[in-house]
């Protein structure tokens, strides 16, 4: 049976004790929750919908495959057959659904990139915060991100309109580890025709990786987000 979210369309939809602790619960046993949590979700067929008749998105039962059957792949994933690659060291999945236009980011290169992206807490069960809205036009989530070395860093900063929808959410500049990863895989540019794709991906991130109340709460989320050159 399909699991149907409504995802509400307007402001930051940020949803209060989504998950509360339990006091006589360990870290351990929070993790163990998670776990579960993630490994149900991606057994299921989810689908996340943005009113009572349409599907905001199609998530699919995911099919898991390894980083060296990633690299073979040419760092791909096949999206017919739903694949995710996991990343064993941070936990992280990730499905790149189109590598974008333009260039991977360089070493010694720091940019600025739009986000556009939907939030979706998976021991909730509900979409908890969104820019993609009329209200967040004006106000895209902005990343300025550095290669340092390989290693990657970002921030999230203000735009002249203000902030985005995750820091009006988290309070929080330092951008979820795990929403770092693709760009190491993907292409960072700007649309210049209708037919050429943005950089896009899903991405299930567990606390460990994620922003700052996921981390402080122990609960895992489920992205899909867009990348773009401001």
């Amino acid at each position: 049976m399909k699991n149907k979210i409504a995802a509400l369309s307007a402001g930051v939809l940020l949803v209060a004790g989504l998950v509360s602790c339990n006091d006589g619960e360990t870290y351990a046993e929070q993790k163990e929750k998670e776990r579960k949590a993630i490994s149900a979700f991606i057994g299921r067929d989810a689908v996340v919908m943005e009113s009572k008749t349409d599907t905001l998105i199609h998530i699919g039962k995911i099919n898991v495959i390894s980083e060296s059957q990633f690299y073979q792949q040419d760092s791909m994933t096949n999206v017919e057959k739903n694949e995710y690659v996991l990343f064993k060291s941070t936990g992280v999945y990730m499905q790149i659904i189109s590598k974008g236009a333009g260039e991977k980011l360089k070493s010694g290169e720091t940019r600025r990139v739009y986000c556009r992206y939907t939030e979706f807490n998976i021991m909730a069960d509900s979409v908890q915060t969104t820019n993609n809205s009329i209200f967040w036009e004006p106000r895209p989530d902005i990343i300025e991100v550095s290669n340092t070395s390989g290693t990657i860093s970002g921030s999230f900063v203000m735009s002249s309109a203000g902030w985005g929808a995750m820091y009006t959410a988290y309070a929080d500049k330092s951008v979820p580890a795990g929403w770092l990863i693709p760009f190491t895989y993907i292409n960072i540019g700007r649309q210049v025709s209708s037919d050429q794709p943005i950089s896009k991906v899903r991405l299930i991130v567990p606390h460990s990786q994620g922003q700052k109340d996921a981390s402080s709460r122990v609960y895992p989320c489920f992205y899909e987000i867009s990348y773009q050159e401001e």
